[in-house]
């Protein structure tokens, strides 16, 4: 699980309805176990997690939050969630970081995997229909949908993380109606779109390639259903197994390092240097 303590669990509870929140100020205190419990954020250096702290509870305060039937959380587990969503825009000024997520209006939190029935057509023009079991959802317009044991199963260095996976949609969805895995750049970014391009089509291609091989991709096959999920999925690595991704796609991680302003490899290796375990 995400927290060494155990209490993310308990946070996370199954005996609920939809929750009523009342707008109250950022707790410091409230926040020193969520920061110190989840990996993912107690490797942070101190200005980073007090800068993320108040983030992550106006992210919780101005955003619609659902739990599904048999579904209940505390604020504590609402604001673990809000951190790990905010910790993408942590490198980015407080107004671009506002702003990356103006399209987030409701997170839905379900007790399980859920269902969808797919309609997808392809190369050829066939019609293809499935059932689809899904651990989080978003759209345009849409809420994030959350399962909760996929949440339980994110905040540590073990390459998955639900909760990034979906909020890193919502930025691709930044500058488009359909996720296409180009997200907009700030004005001031010195990542290009030429570059952005160049980088990640040499990534899809390579994943496309060893496909066709019959070869296992370096990094998660699902990167290499859509370029949405690309990016998607290299942004929960840059995050969660940054020493995968920059072993097998270095030009990949260094882009991300430049477009999140941060070095996730630093925290990473300052764990493993500090001899931390896994929860």
């Amino acid at each position: 699980m995400g927290l060494r303590s155990g209490s993310w669990k308990a946070w996370l509870g199954l005996s609920g309805d939809a929750r009523q929140r009342t707008r109250q100020p950022f707790d410091p205190e409230a926040w020193r176990p969520i920061r110190h419990g989840l990996p993912l954020l107690a490797d942070l250096d101190d200005a980073d997690a007090e800068r993320l702290g108040p983030r992550a509870w106006q992210l919780l305060q101005s955003k619609r939050w659902v739990a599904g039937d048999g579904v209940e959380v505390d604020d504590a587990a609402l604001l673990a969630i809000a951190a790990q969503a905010s910790l993408l825009t942590l490198g980015w000024s407080d107004r671009d970081a506002s702003a990356a997520f103006d399209n987030v209006t409701e997170i839905v939190l379900l007790p399980d995997a859920f269902h969808r029935h797919v309609e997808e057509m392809d190369d050829f023009g066939v019609m293809h229909e499935y059932v689809d079991e899904r651990a989080g959802e978003t759209s345009w317009r849409g809420p994030v949908v959350l399962a909760i044991p996929d949440v339980a199963d994110s905040g540590d260095y073990t390459g998955y993380n639900v909760i990034i996976h979906e909020f890193a949609h919502k930025l691709d969805l930044g500058n488009s109606q359909d996720v296409d895995g180009f997200p907009p750049l700030a004005a001031n970014s010195d990542v290009t779109a030429q570059e952005w391009h160049r980088i990640f089509t040499a990534v899809w291609d390579d994943l496309q390639a060893h496909l066709a091989r019959d070869e296992p991709t370096p990094i998660d096959d699902y990167a290499a259903t859509h370029p949405g999920e690309c990016f998607a999925v290299c942004c929960e690595l840059f995050f969660t197994a940054p020493d995968q991704l920059i072993e097998v796609y270095p030009e990949l991680y260094d882009l991300l390092k430049r477009y999140f302003r941060q070095e996730t490899l630093a925290r990473f290796e300052r764990r493993q240097t500090a001899g931390v375990d896994q929860p």
